[in-house]
């Protein structure tokens, strides 16, 4: 591998979410009128919490996305540059910032997320900054902007880098940009929705991703499965004080990447994941939620 500038470089999705707490998320079919307890805009977008939380486990990142040129794009790069992201090689653009409304039922934290995103903010494949992506430890993609992620992640897996993701829905170039990766990390029913095989452990076997050293599937209150060749790996979810569970499988991904990393075994990279997740549910919000290295080693420590 070349000379490394950074452990981390995200590409992909940014936001301002605005998060309104309720007493329950009505159903569609017993839409009621309900009391807003609390409103608040908080930053978030899936590729920035994981780079966030890369940062606060003592790593340095970079992130290379689309920002809006209005006050909401500006309020977040000011954030995320107060957290020490790099943000040298993302651009602004002349239209609004990717925003979101995250409903959080008071009950249990459980939250529906509506976004919406300018085609403006869409990045292009050919003016991807390779220097980033080929001087990185890691590169870490979402499935936002397809072209771009493949582009990104074939020139860090070439470059020698990890290559993780973060994928919640199958899209049209789903199997290009997994054949890309050296560590899928997905989310719960998508390795399913890939395969059409049922069981997890099965499905993970069977994706088309030739590369993938390590494979893993995110599945929420079940916690997270792990598969190393044919060994496999499970954890069970913590139990916690649930505030919010906006942004857990983020801050999943980049404990996840700071455990890899640091040469830590797979099944000890679940765990300091699997905690830091749970650990990211105890508070609003999902930048907001993000735990240091200290916190969630404490937590392991107190359940050794």
């Amino acid at each position: 591998m070349s000379e490394i500038w950074w452990d981390v470089v995200g590409l992909g999705e940014n936001s301002v979410d605005h998060l309104l707490r309720l007493p329950e998320i009505p159903s569609l079919a017993n839409a009621t009128k309900l009391e807003i307890r609390s409103s608040t805009h908080e930053p978030g977008g899936q590729v920035v919490t994981t780079l966030c939380t890369c940062i606060a486990m003592g790593l340095r990142a970079s992130y290379i996305g689309a920002f809006g040129s209005d006050e909401d794009g500006e309020r977040l790069r000011r954030t995320l540059a107060a957290r020490g992201l790099d943000l040298g090689d993302s651009v602004v653009r002349p239209v609004p910032n990717r925003s979101a409304v995250v409903l959080v039922d008071e009950r249990n934290g459980d939250r529906v997320v509506m976004g919406h995103r300018d085609a403006g903010l869409a990045l292009d494949p050919e003016k991807l900054p390779r220097s980033a992506l080929t001087h990185a430890r890691a590169v870490h993609v979402d499935g936002v902007d397809e072209a771009a992620s493949i582009a990104a992640a074939r020139l860090a897996r070439e470059a020698g880098a990890h290559v993780t993701c973060d994928l919640e829905s199958v899209g049209a170039r789903t199997g290009e940009l997994l054949r890309e990766l050296t560590v899928p990390i997905l989310a719960q029913g998508l390795p399913e929705a890939i395969t059409g095989e049922h069981d997890p452990e099965q499905a993970l076997r069977r994706l088309d991703a030739p590369h993938a050293r390590l494979r893993c599937v995110t599945m929420g209150a079940q916690g997270a499965l792990l598969l190393e060749g044919d060994r496999v790996y499970r954890v069970p979810a913590l139990r916690v004080d649930v505030v919010d569970t906006t942004g857990a499988g983020d801050v999943f991904r980049g404990a996840f990447i700071a455990a890899l990393l640091r040469g830590l075994a797979p099944d000890a990279v679940l765990r300091f994941a699997n905690a830091a997740a749970a650990l990211s549910c105890t508070k609003a919000g999902a930048i907001g939620g993000v735990p240091t290295r200290d916190a969630v080693e404490q937590v392991l420590v107190g359940r050794v």
